[in-house]
């Protein structure tokens, strides 16, 4: 198997753009007691770069989600630190992680979560109008404008395709100008020219907008939009791949499912 496509990763090397958007350190995350305790993080290190949209990939219940809701501040870490910029999300108290979470990082989820009464508009100012802001009305043009929902503010979310449903919520989750957008599974309800579709605005997003997105995905095509997949398994960072393609990833993912298999490829994923 060529495994060029498949490194270990080292979070002390740095990334080439400068300090990472978002950090993870020694993160831990045990659920239940004695027995029954499930490690579903075990001691994570990784860096997400500034300007990048970075997938995270692994097996069903590899940790990867887990990993998402820590760095987002979602849940709360058993141990180590997440940081978003300089800042220890893991050491923030419940006040401050809300204004966390409404100023400085934008969610979208698989279930678009726009709300039924209001516009397509309102459901994009909506963070603004909840912090008591002033909606920057180029920004929101800019935003508009690059996802093509500039004939649909007027409509409802019954009134809209799912694509153009998740277009939406990329709109609102970029309207704060965040350090970076979580995805989790974004286009898991969407079928495939609709999720085509949401995954190259996300990616003109970053490249065109400069927004730090980190996406948690289960589908090789889906990260093959990434600038880079981090992959997880068994609660643990397993390696990573540059400029992926959807064969790439398989192969990515196949490794993983082999490992005992594989006694050169052992030492690169062992911590």
């Amino acid at each position: 198997m060529d495994t060029s496509v498949y490194r270990p990763l080292d979070p002390e090397a740095g990334m080439p753009d400068g300090a990472p958007a978002v950090r993870g350190r020694a993160l831990t995350k045990l659920y239940g007691r004695g027995e029954a305790t499930v490690r579903a993080l075990d001691g994570v290190d990784v860096d997400f770069a500034a300007g990048h949209l970075t997938a995270i990939m692994g097996p069903s219940g590899s940790g990867k989600s887990t990993l998402m809701h820590l760095l987002a501040g979602l849940d709360a870490a058993t141990s180590g630190q997440a940081f978003i910029g300089a800042t220890d999300v893991t050491a923030l108290g419940d006040t401050e992680l809300t204004r966390l979470r409404r100023e400085r990082v934008g969610f979208v989820f698989q279930s678009f979560n726009l709300l039924p009464m209001f516009t397509a508009e309102q459901n994009i100012v909506l963070p603004v109008d909840l912090a008591g802001g002033t909606v920057d009305r180029e920004w929101f043009d800019t935003l508009v404008g690059t996802l093509g929902l500039a004939q649909r503010l007027t409509h409802r979310p019954s009134e809209l395709s799912g694509g153009q449903q998740q277009r939406v919520a990329i709109a609102r989750a970029l309207i704060t100008k965040p350090d970076v957008v979580f995805a989790d599974e974004p286009t898991g309800n969407l079928d495939s020219r609709s999720g085509a579709e949401v995954l190259s605005f996300l990616r003109r997003s970053v490249r065109e907008l400069g927004r730090t997105i980190v996406m948690v995905t289960h589908d090789p095509t889906a990260a093959a939009y990434a600038d880079r997949v981090v992959l997880i398994a068994d609660g643990r960072i397993a390696g990573e791949i540059q400029d992926p393609t959807p064969e790439s990833v398989l192969a990515g993912l196949d490794a993983l499912r082999t490992l005992d298999d594989e006694p050169t490829l052992a030492p690169a994923v062992q911590r």
